[in-house]
């Protein structure tokens, strides 16, 4: 197999998801820390969006930073299908030869980024909480020629156990898929303009094109835990579904939102799409109560960013209280009562 001339790869590519001709946050926290790779590199980033009638949208991702945007539009790209969505961005990576892809790890970038890393004959680390620019191998080691300017990718790995830096020298480009709230998008510049170039590599349905048949909409009345400002958390020390009432009335009271630990969804207590972790959501509110909840690296990993972390748990030995400003020992029965008495007292004045 020829060797790739890793020289000719340049810039920070960042896939942005649309979908209903809307773009995801994903693709602004994406170009948000494209643009931290990028500043290091001395290069550019560029956005690729791909879909039917998304030309209007380049602008929006020019005011989060993108400097570029590769639109590739066609009625093939319509709705989301694996074949036609790969074929199109594994062309704009052969066509122009970017240094380090990035994909968000939504439902649709965990199908396209594994698939694309495939058809351009390069690595791919998931789910990855941290990505920076530095030395691979991190520590020197005699006789083996220590690379700079790599994307070093860090990831939980062995269960959240441990941390795992990865890197992937030798071959181009460096792609990560990193989970929606982690990295951080940056401020909207109102009236901001990218260079746009359109590109079509053409696209020719075969068998691997599946035939969307219907698309059904699940309909949520519940808010977004990742944009809410005050969660009340709880996990399995809460004790049952019904006494999550407690937690409910707490979160009225102060105008939050109730979600939950892993334990709590696998018990079936509430739905996934109120989990906070390393399987569920990062969230990053300026108030987390985290109520019954043992405080394992996993769950820590989603709700961390917190501006404030208050812990109520029995167990004064529970690992929350190592990540919690505030923490309260006791039983939450007793306690959020008189928390959530406490807070209407204060609002009715």
């Amino acid at each position: 197999m020829k060797k790739m001339n890793l020289e000719e790869y340049k810039g920070v590519y960042v896939f942005a998801q649309q979908v209903d001709n809307q773009l995801s946050s994903i693709a602004f926290e994406l170009i948000g820390k494209g643009k931290d790779l990028a500043a290091d590199l001395g290069t550019e980033v560029t956005a690729i969006l791909v879909g039917s009638g998304v030309k209007d949208l380049a602008d929006e991702l020019a005011a989060y930073g993108a400097d570029k945007v590769i639109v590739v539009d066609d009625p093939e790209l319509k709705d989301y299908r694996t074949e036609p969505y790969t074929h199109a961005v594994a062309s704009v990576i052969e066509k122009y030869k970017p240094e380090i892809v990035l994909v968000g790890a939504t439902a649709i970038g965990r199908d396209l980024g594994p698939r694309v890393s495939a058809r351009v004959k390069t690595g791919l680390t998931a789910d990855c909480t941290v990505l920076e620019i530095g030395d691979f191998p991190l520590n020197p080691i005699p006789g083996k020629e220590q690379k700079h300017n790599q994307l070093l990718m860090t990831r939980p790995a062995f269960g959240g156990n441990t941390i795992a830096t990865i890197a992937c020298p030798d071959n181009r480009p460096q792609m990560a898929t990193v989970r929606p709230g982690v990295m951080q998008k940056r401020e909207k510049v109102e009236g901001a303009k990218a260079v746009v170039e359109e590109f079509n590599p053409g696209f020719t349905p075969d068998n691997k094109y599946v035939e969307i048949l219907d698309v059904v909409k699940s309909v949520v009345d519940t808010v977004d835990i990742m944009d809410a400002k005050i969660l009340v958390s709880g996990g399995r020390g809460v004790g049952s579904p019904e006494n999550f009432k407690l937690l409910e009335d707490l979160a009225d009271a102060i105008g939050g939102t109730v979600s939950c630990s892993r334990a709590v969804v696998d018990s079936g207590w509430k739905p996934r799409d109120l989990q906070v972790g390393q399987t569920g959501k990062t969230v990053r509110p300026n108030v987390y109560f985290a109520i019954g909840i043992s405080g394992a690296i996993q769950h820590v990993a989603g709700m961390e960013e917190s501006d404030i972390i208050i812990a109520i748990n029995k167990d004064e030995t529970a690992p929350i209280f190592d990540v919690a400003d505030y923490g309260i020992v006791g039983d939450l029965n007793k306690i959020v009562p008189m928390l959530t008495e406490q807070i209407k007292a204060v609002v009715k004045k």
